[in-house]
């Protein structure tokens, strides 16, 4: 965590909480990484971490969505500021999409 952590940082995301969150608890077999947060200014935030081979496509990027909008039921709070940091190819259609939603996205270094 503490190398997601700085990575935020250097992009200019700081935290004040950080913590993970499973996959599990929001009903999603995916093998994803999850963390919630609340940025300085007291907003939630989402931090979704992607590590895989084959591509992220559009379908796979409304499921970011659909984790996102359980986490908000779950913690009975909205979350403003979404991001997802992914090592991955990315579909441009997915990555507009993301962005027309108001995601932030990242590529790992890998």
């Amino acid at each position: 965590m503490k190398e997601i952590v700085e990575f935020l940082a250097g992009e200019g995301i700081l935290c004040r909480r950080f913590e993970g969150v499973e996959p599990k608890k929001l009903g999603s077999r995916k093998r994803v990484e999850i963390y919630r947060g609340v940025d300085t200014e007291g907003y939630y935030c989402l931090v979704i971490i992607l590590r895989k081979k084959s591509r992220i496509l559009r379908k796979e990027a409304e499921e970011f969505e659909e984790l996102h909008r359980r986490l908000e039921t779950k913690m009975e709070a909205r979350i403003k500021r979404c991001f997802l940091l992914y090592e991955a190819p990315l579909c441009s259609k997915a990555a507009a999409w993301l962005r027309e939603k108001g995601w932030r996205i990242f590529a790992l270094g890998g």
